[in-house]
């Protein structure tokens, strides 16, 4: 980076303090991975100078012979990744991929149906300070007290008391599999809309360790980063009867020029999954995610609803007598990134809450596997048992970098 270091040092040095950060730290958010350098050389190409209103082939603005074959590549690429009718690349992220799908099938007060956020929802799924729950009658379902596993007696007799016009089937702390089968079932018999909101699961889909939504969902929406690797932007996935609603919702309902270079990653981030070496790191996640929570479990830690099946483990420390947030302050401290968060029935406040929710797509980006688990979770529990002893979490900052020396972060190969 040595035009920016030039002319802008400030900006440069943070970028180059920002890549030393993720290099020589254990990231266990569960939202967050190393994009290749090949994803963030078409994020940061000169696609960023180019306006495209409109689709391929359908644009207001001439120079787009080039633009439309890179938008045409994303969307076959993950088309056929998915398997799906139609795929539209252009939302700016998660959340405007979601708000699309209210705007193209519902009206402003129609009832919604989503996960509430306290038991690890998203708050385009219906919360009440976001757009969908402010602008759509929403009603949240939860997860069973005893077992913390999605509740499909409570979601059916809702659907049945209120006839949703759609149905949300997506988390962002929900450490089971989700069952996209059960909740059509429920959709079918209340004449709902089934949206499956993938974004944290895209890659485990991809690589066939998640059941796909595929044969049950009306509408599939999913960030493009997460397990699946690549840029920060969305994409909503649709059987052929709701390809025009959607196209129309994204542009020109909510959005007008897509982000070209996004596009591009998308595509090139598409490409890497549909190589056999996505199914091998797709199918680690998993089973780093068991060993973690395994080795969690032995160090002392109470993991809502006892385990996991996918890339995230939530974690309630009220057992040990820590609130979330400090322990994730403290973890920090040491190297080990993560982020406190709910956990179902809750009596702490959002902000100060009980729980910390971590994962295992960007240590196993890394190339880390099983063995290294365990020594992920004695780090983890000695931070956690000991976070006054700012000596000791010091020196298991110095053990982790030393460590991470071993497995190269994809992309910052140079830092």
């Amino acid at each position: 980076m040595n035009t920016l270091k030039e002319v802008d040092p400030e900006i440069h040095q943070l970028i180059a303090q920002e890549e030393i950060r993720q290099r020589d730290s254990i990231r266990l958010i569960p939202s967050e991975n190393y994009a290749s350098r090949a994803v963030l050389e078409a994020t940061g190409s000169v696609l960023t100078n180019k306006y495209s209103e409109g689709y391929p082939g359908k644009r207001y603005y001439e120079g787009q012979e080039f633009i439309d074959q890179v938008e045409r590549l994303a969307r076959n690429r993950v088309k056929a990744l998915f398997g799906v009718d139609y795929v539209n690349v252009q939302p700016y992220s998660g959340s405007p991929a979601n708000q699309a799908v209210y705007l193209a099938l519902c009206q402003p007060g129609d009832p919604v149906m989503g996960m509430a956020l306290p038991f690890g929802g998203h708050l385009t799924h219906g919360w009440n300070v976001n757009f969908s729950g402010i602008l759509y009658k929403s009603v949240q379902y939860g997860v069973n007290r005893e077992t913390e596993r999605i509740d499909f007696d409570e979601i059916r007799s809702l659907a049945h008391e209120v006839k949703p016009r759609l149905i949300f089937a997506g988390t962002t702390a929900y450490p089971r599999v989700l069952e996209f089968d059960r909740f059509a079932e429920v959709a079918r018999e209340v004449g709902a809309y089934l949206v499956a909101d993938i974004a944290h699961i895209c890659g485990l889909v991809v690589g066939g360790v998640h059941p796909s939504p595929v044969p049950h969902a009306d509408v599939i929406t999913s960030t493009t980063h997460k397990t699946f690797r690549g840029p920060r932007g969305g994409m909503v996935m649709c059987r052929e009867e709701h390809k025009r609603a959607i196209s129309r919702a994204v542009f020109p309902g909510l959005q007008g020029g897509p982000h070209n270079h996004t596009s591009a990653a998308i595509a090139v981030a598409a490409h890497e999954a549909a190589q056999p070496a996505f199914q091998q790191y797709a199918q680690q996640i998993v089973k780093n995610a068991r060993a973690l929570a395994h080795a969690l479990q032995e160090e002392g830690f109470r993991l809502v609803s006892g385990g996991t099946d996918n890339h995230l483990i939530l974690l309630d420390l009220t057992p040990l007598g820590v609130p979330g947030r400090p322990a994730a302050q403290a973890l920090n401290r040491a190297a080990i990134v993560t982020n406190c968060n709910s956990i179902p029935f809750d009596p702490r406040k959002p902000f100060d809450p009980s729980g910390v929710r971590i994962g295992t797509p960007a240590i196993t980006s890394r190339g880390m596997k099983e063995p290294e688990m365990k020594r992920i979770a004695a780090w983890f529990g000695t931070v956690v048992k000991h976070m006054d002893d700012e000596d000791l979490i010091q020196r298991t900052r110095s053990e982790i970098a030393e460590f991470l020396k071993d497995f190269p972060a994809p992309g910052l190969e140079h830092v």
